[in-house]
């Protein structure tokens, strides 16, 4: 049966609705209730799993390992398809440049959260919303990490921060001497120049293995972001106080 098209209906565009959705704390109520509809099937799926195993019991044992090794392996691979399915996720679809021009989430009650703020996402709908709303939220705090992980790279690898330094400097040498020598005047020169120092920045880069230090930063702050987001619940968003007229 087909419904007949309403001249009244509303179209809303869909990142005014998921604004709404988030101003309202309504997608912290569907994840909640994602969750809570997985635990509910998994509890009513063990009953019968253990029922199955007791009629098997008259059965040789192998019936019996049969059925919970099953089950099992169908969690398993479940969740195992549901990590593969992050690799998929464009986790920076929502993300705008107003995300990283707010405050910084709180590390410890906003970020971390307590052990009951973890759970593993029941589909991969529930992970793919989760990853694009945390990364939306905890943006700026990934960013601290990344940072984090990029100096912690560069002490493994010293010869690493030595080339990154001797890049800065040879830029800064650069814009000293130009402003020195007035080469605004002669852009035939500076662009000649300029040329020169990216083909010296790059080979520094290269042989200081700057590139590695940057791709191992790069990786594992990625993944960690990617499991903290897939894993972390929608957690109700602070409302801004709006301003109004002081009487």
């Amino acid at each position: 049966m087909a419904f007949s098209a309403n001249p009244l209906a509303l179209s809303v565009p869909d990142p005014a609705f998921e604004s709404w959705l988030r101003d309202s704390g309504y997608l912290e109520v569907l994840d909640q209730r994602t969750s809570d509809l997985h635990r509910v099937s998994s509890t009513a799926a063990a009953p019968s799993t253990t029922g199955d195993s007791n009629s098997a019991r008259a059965d040789p044992p192998s019936v019996a390992a049969a059925v919970s090794g099953g089950y099992f392996l169908s969690t398993v691979l479940n969740c195992f398809g549901i990590l593969l399915s992050l690799l998929t996720i464009n986790p920076f679809s929502k993300l705008t440049n107003e995300d990283f021009s707010g405050d910084t989430p709180p590390w410890t009650l906003g970020f971390i959260g307590f052990s009951d703020s973890y759970s593993f996402p029941s589909s991969r709908p529930q992970a793919r919303m989760r990853v694009t709303e945390n990364i939306k939220r905890y943006c700026r705090n990934y960013a601290s990490l990344f940072i984090l992980f990029f100096a912690c790279s560069l002490y493994q690898i010293p010869i690493a921060l030595v080339g990154l330094v001797s890049s800065l400097v040879l830029w800064d040498l650069f814009a000293y001497c130009g402003k020195r020598w007035g080469l605004e005047n002669y852009p035939v020169i500076r662009e000649c120049l300029l040329r020169l120092v990216q083909c010296a920045t790059a080979v520094i880069i290269f042989l200081c293995n700057v590139q590695m230090a940057l791709l191992c930063a790069l990786g594992v702050s990625y993944g960690v972001m990617m499991l903290h987001a897939s894993f972390r619940k929608l957690t109700p968003v602070k409302q801004q106080p709006t301003k109004g007229k002081q009487k």
